[in-house]
């Protein structure tokens, strides 16, 4: 199999365009190649899709409040629910928190003809 084949199947369609609203609700979906219970999770900032493993820096356990609730009540920072930890949503960066200069680890994320796929080479 050539390599341009192989980098084209690590790509996964994961929604809609429209289905991702800026600083509204992320998306999660399953990344069973980093583990059975692992997920990932896409958002929207700024009107750029951004996506991560859905891991805190500090401690690994999942960021969302409630399923898809990942941006705290301004709408300016990503939360974890459990430490209060705040990440920058463009950039993964927590600047508030027991992890601060930490990051999230980012998934590469593609947008074009009206959907949005990660890239799962770039994990």
């Amino acid at each position: 199999m050539a390599k341009s084949e192989c980098l084209k199947m690590a790509k996964r369609w994961i929604c809609k365009s429209e289905d991702l609203l800026s600083e509204g609700l992320g998306i999660r979906f399953a990344l069973p190649e980093l583990g059975e219970h692992v997920t990932g999770f896409l958002v929207r900032s700024v009107g750029k899709a951004h996506a991560y493993v859905n891991q805190c820096a500090h401690v690994p356990v999942e960021l969302d409040w409630n399923q898809g609730d990942f941006f705290n009540s301004t709408k300016d920072y990503l939360i974890c629910a459990t430490h209060g930890a705040h990440y920058e949503p463009r950039t993964g960066l927590c600047v508030l928190g027991p992890c601060v200069g930490k990051r999230l680890r980012p998934i590469a994320v593609y947008e074009q003809n009206g959907n949005i796929e990660i890239d799962l080479d770039f994990i």
